[in-house]
């Protein structure tokens, strides 16, 4: 996908009503306040060699600062979220509201700006080992705990 088919799914986030309940449609998983797309990469690496994991990678990297960018240049300087410290509160036992236990879970940090009534996240997903980074974008009405 190219950074304005990125936007565009972005933009049609930020209108789409949010689902009472937890669901997949394609690409996007819905839930109570909050849509997860999957924007780019994420593929399983099996028999690759190490260059083209290393392409995808590129890929994925170029493809989220593209958009880091536009973004920006939209709402003004991201906030960038590590997620470390709330992944470690959650293993403490915190309960972390949905989309941010599914961030915490898959991703280092975040880059956070505030789009009217609605966060809009982008970021890189890790999914193991043997997958590479996925490119997402969250949307939702929940604060950043």
């Amino acid at each position: 996908m190219t950074t304005a088919e990125h936007l565009e799914t972005i933009d049609r986030l930020r209108t789409r009503e949010f689902p009472a309940v937890r669901g997949r449609s394609g690409p996007v998983i819905s839930g109570p306040g909050y849509h997860l797309a999957e924007l780019g990469g994420s593929r399983w690496y099996g028999d690759e060699d190490a260059a083209d994991r290393l392409a995808g990678e590129e890929q994925v990297a170029a493809e989220y600062g593209a958009l880091t960018e536009r973004l920006t240049d939209r709402w003004g300087r991201p906030e960038v979220l590590g997620l470390q410290g709330l992944l470690t509160r959650s293993g403490a036992g915190e309960e972390l509201a949905e989309p941010w236990q599914e961030l915490c879970a898959t991703a280092g940090h975040i880059h956070l700006w505030r789009a009217q009534d609605r966060w809009v996240a982008l970021y890189t997903a890790h999914w193991g080992a043997d997958h590479s980074p996925q490119l997402m974008a969250a949307v939702t009405v929940i604060d950043p705990p």
